[in-house]
């Protein structure tokens, strides 16, 4: 289509909406799955393959920077699109001044404003997403199996979440359906009868999927709840449903909390998984099950969904990846030197390290600074350690347990049950089978808080 003409005002480019660089990005993202074997461009690769500046796509990234109109053009029919009214704006010389005044001149950069505070997932159109290969290859090209089953499994706030957003991405590009379960969010009521558990989740499945739940229509008090949700799965939900369903349960881990559901439940997931893989009434289902550490909760072998399909481990962010990012935001390191500084305290943990990063970036404060500052009162960690603090609080006997392990000269063996709830909460790492404090931060802070408790 033709790029509409401004009338009032002299154009002077046009700029990329949020809702164009989500289009850009997905099918870029397409395009790295289907002819690249999953591995991401960088920004040279990608300014190559498009025939435009690396310096002209920063600015087009950056959603504040305006690029000329055949830029944009060109950008998008690279990889099959068309553009639309919705995917840009055109920059005028009335809101020039407003939006060139925050562009950084850096053919490697974003500008300031166009970084969002660090919390959460990391969206679909962030430049800060930070891929772990060959993860992403093996997830995207696994969901595209039948019968597929994925695994992903790593304490809290290590990507879990960042990876499904662009997991379910990948399967609507594929013309999949799709329904994430967020287990965090059930009411704990429906935790202590399994009856009430599967109809919530199946009205969940219905509702994602703008289907008309009919629970009672579908559900035989006579055959059991299991029966029943398994039948009403396939002979209502996948029966009416032509394309593959991508089934996403997170946080499932909280079901080991309720023992007396979660052998059932489990036991009927597994039964899901070999009907995916056998059934052709199933094959259109594919599961994805997300959890913060290994079950501690005994389960039988046959009847445990946590030991089929492709296993995914999100691990710390290497040195190398650390200064991949720290380049995205602008920092001009040296190799080896202030991502090791950082490390030292943090290790690789994504979420402290964007959040070091975007105050770097944002030259609110220095490496030395932030350093010092969060070894003393947690500086700009404060909240984030204040958080685990009150979680910890709320068990006593990890209170205890902890204390030992940040006291502790050397790593030491915790109960399996112990040791389960504090990787969940992300307070430790595993050197084999004893476990050592995530990282000298964590080490430090709740040294002093310990103490005060003593």
């Amino acid at each position: 289509m033709e790029i509409k003409q401004a009338k009032s005002k002299r154009k002077r480019g046009v700029i990329l909406t949020p809702t164009g660089l989500q289009k850009l990005q997905e099918a870029i993202l397409a395009w790295e799955v289907l002819k690249n074997k999953g591995h991401r461009l960088t920004l040279e690769q990608l300014s190559r393959q498009i025939n435009v500046s690396s310096k002209t796509l920063s600015r087009l990234w950056s959603l504040s920077a305006s690029v000329d109109q055949k830029t944009l053009k060109l950008c998008f029919s690279a990889f099959n699109l068309e553009v639309n009214e919705e995917d840009y704006t055109i920059l005028t010389e009335e809101n020039d001044n407003e939006t060139t005044g925050a562009y950084l001149d850096n053919s490697s950069t974003l500008t300031v404003n166009s970084w969002s505070y660090p919390h959460g997932a990391v969206p679909l159109d962030s430049p800060f997403y930070i891929e772990r290969p060959p993860i992403e290859e093996l997830v995207y090209q696994q969901l595209t199996q039948t019968g597929c089953v994925i695994r992903v499994c790593a304490p809290r706030q290590m990507g879990k979440t960042s990876l499904v957003l662009r997991l379910l991405a990948f399967a609507k590009l594929q013309k999949y359906q799709t329904v994430n379960i967020k287990c965090s969010q059930i009411d704990q009521q429906y935790l202590t009868d399994l009856n009430k558990l599967l109809r919530c989740l199946c009205w969940q499945i219905a509702h994602q999927l703008k289907i008309e739940p009919n629970l009672d229509e579908h559900w035989d008090e006579e055959i059991g709840c299991k029966l029943s949700c398994s039948l009403y799965l396939q002979n209502y939900i996948l029966k009416q449903n032509k394309s593959p369903l991508v089934l996403v349960f997170n946080d499932i881990d909280r079901f080991f909390e309720y023992p007396h559901i979660a052998h059932d439940f489990f036991a009927l997931l597994r039964s899901w998984c070999e009907e995916a893989r056998q059934n052709p009434h199933w094959h259109k289902l594919k599961l994805v099950v997300v959890y913060s550490t290994e079950n501690y909760i005994s389960l039988d072998i046959n009847h445990s969904p946590f030991n089929v399909g492709l296993p995914i481990r999100l691990y710390e962010f290497t040195q190398l990846q650390v200064e991949d990012l720290a380049r995205r935001y602008s920092l001009n390191w040296t190799t080896g030197k202030e991502s090791a500084q950082l490390m030292s305290i943090v290790g690789g943990h994504p979420a402290l390290i964007q959040l070091a990063l975007y105050y770097l970036g944002s030259e609110t404060m220095t490496l030395s600074e932030l350093i010092a500052e969060a070894l003393a009162n947690g500086g700009i960690y404060r909240n984030h350690l204040q958080q685990h603090w009150i979680r910890l609080q709320a068990n006593p006997n990890l209170i205890k347990i902890y204390t030992e392990l940040v006291t502790a000269n050397q790593s030491v063996l915790l109960d399996p049950t112990d040791a389960y709830k504090l990787e969940s909460l992300g307070l430790i790492y595993y050197e084999g089978d004893r476990v050592l404090p995530r990282c000298e931060l964590y080490r430090a802070y709740f040294t002093k808080q310990l103490a005060t408790i003593a």
